[in-house]
């Protein structure tokens, strides 16, 4: 009964869950994008938090 179920290998396993409030124009904006870059959810916002990493790197 202890056994963990086994899926693909990765070397970047998603461990950690997260759970947010969007206000409805913000759940739009992630809407439009999941279908334009033909993402789930958690990539456009996996996407979003390394570009906003990235640019305070810049500063």
């Amino acid at each position: 009964m202890g056994n963990k179920k086994m899926g693909r290998p990765t070397d970047n396993p998603k461990d950690i869950s997260l759970k947010v409030r969007l206000d409805k124009g913000t759940a739009e904006k992630l809407d439009a994008c999941i279908k334009e870059l033909k993402v789930s959810k958690a990539e456009v916002i996996r996407r979003g938090i390394h570009k906003v990493h990235d640019d305070l790197q810049k500063e």
